[in-house]
């Protein structure tokens, strides 16, 4: 998520992921996973997020992955 500068601490983003995790849970869903950056670290936080050391996210491409073909 988002937010323009212009439109940033009116409480939009607290309220979207709000209705989105409220919606989640009704469908059942009982893990969240998500990469936040520092500025918006402790909004999540306040909604129940908890950073941990023992995640780790990687990425491996395929050999010639990303190349256009001529």
């Amino acid at each position: 998520m988002a937010t323009e500068p212009g439109y940033r601490r009116r409480g939009y983003a607290r309220a979207t992921v709000s209705a989105l995790l409220d919606r989640l849970e009704r469908e059942g869903a009982t893990l969240f996973e998500l990469h936040a950056s520092e500025e918006a670290a402790p909004l999540y936080t306040a909604l129940g997020f908890a950073s941990s050391p023992a995640l780790m996210r990687m990425t491996r491409l395929a050999p010639g992955a990303g190349k256009g073909t001529a």
